[in-house]
């Protein structure tokens, strides 16, 4: 008669969450691996649920007035594209009006720092420093002969990729605001019939919890392009309308994008106008941002998505650490719906969830401890 060793509980406790945990890291990276693999379709079709969230608020108030819904959704559609193309014109326009200007400050720029490297603490000759500006001309001609053919190559490949993700986005914008209930539902039916209705209300609560991110999301960009374009065109920097779409963009990456984006104003600041206004700049661009992290931010996102700050910059940092910069875009949407849908599936165990996102029959130690 054989008997059979007797393993801790500890360990049995152990194993069962090692290989549930491995298999859902398995599952994970396999989706992973197959939305990067398809990235070309993926990526507009998230950029279309992006705008279809911030803009199907308006193919509502349309229908709800008696617009048929095809006509709504195409005049939401034609507005989104007249505003892209609207701003991509402004900014265009700025910048083939200024860079000429731009251009020779840059070269008096360079002048300046010249004259400093030969009378300034480092007292260098003009031989020295001749021989290190051929230096860099060199390595940046050869780098230019080398990589002329792959540079091209890379540009045209990225070109048709973006043309083609436009209009991939652009198509499933307009059906999503058009017959989105209807796409949805057909998902919802691919499930099994007992899992349909949990299914159908997680998704609704994603949804709600991705258009009021979305939506406060381009107030705060709205408040952080407006506070640094105003304070670059009073500092007189150039291309100040081009730097408050540039930091509108950058936002859309929470509390990280504003700020570096941001920066490009203070260089150009510095390049443009010298050290005293790009200081001043700076200083600009901190106070949007400490407005932006102890008003819009705790007030916007905690009210309207609930997300905690800490998860935000650990999301963003996934992103980009996975996938870059869309990475970083997407981290946080995605960081919200989980969270609503998580938050909808305990209560609908019956455990009601407090504001604070705790479990209200949580022991009062538990919830001292949190807060």
């Amino acid at each position: 008669m054989s008997t059979r060793p007797e393993i801790p509980v500890g360990v049995e406790i152990a194993t069962a969450w090692a290989w549930r945990l491995l298999v859902l890291g398995v599952a994970g990276y396999a989706l992973y691996w197959l939305l990067s693999f398809f990235s070309e379709v993926t990526v507009p079709i998230a950029v279309a649920l992006l705008g279809t969230a911030l803009t199907i608020g308006a193919v509502d108030w349309l229908d709800r007035r008696g617009l048929p819904r095809l006509l709504a959704t195409a005049i939401v559609v034609l507005v989104m594209l007249g505003g892209f193309f609207g701003l991509l014109t402004l900014v265009g326009q700025q910048l083939s009006t200024q860079f000429y200007d731009l251009k020779a400050q840059v070269i008096a720029g360079i002048a300046q720092v010249q004259d400093w490297a030969q009378n300034g603490p480092l007292g260098l000759s003009e031989t020295q420093l001749d021989r290190y500006v051929d230096q860099v001309e060199d390595a940046i001609r050869t780098f230019g002969e080398r990589a002329a053919v792959d540079q091209l190559a890379a540009v045209g490949t990225t070109l048709t990729h973006f043309v083609a993700g436009f209009f991939i986005a652009l198509f499933a914008s307009f059906f999503f605001l058009y017959e989105g209930n209807r796409i949805w539902a057909f998902a919802v039916a691919l499930f099994p019939r007992s899992a349909r209705a949990k299914v159908h209300s997680s998704g609704e609560t994603a949804w709600a919890s991705l258009t009021s991110f979305v939506r406060a999301t381009v107030l705060v960009a709205l408040t952080d392009a407006i506070g640094i374009a105003v304070s670059a065109w009073l500092l007189g920097v150039p291309l100040a309308f081009a730097i408050g779409v540039l930091v509108f963009l950058g936002a859309f990456v929470p509390i990280v994008g504003a700020l570096v984006s941001g920066m490009v104003a203070v260089l150009v600041a510095l390049v443009a106008q010298g050290p005293i206004v790009a200081l001043i700049m700076l200083a600009a661009v901190v106070a949007v941002q400490q407005f932006e992290s102890h008003v819009l931010q705790p007030f916007l996102m905690g009210r309207f998505v609930a997300v905690h700050p800490l998860a935000i910059i650990i999301g963003i940092a996934a992103g980009i650490t996975v996938s870059g910069i869309v990475g970083a875009l997407v981290a946080v949407p995605l960081v919200a719906c989980l969270n609503g849908i998580v938050r909808h599936l305990v209560e609908e165990s019956g455990t009601p969830v407090a504001d604070d996102g705790l479990p209200e029959d949580d022991p009062p130690e538990v919830k001292a401890e949190q807060a």
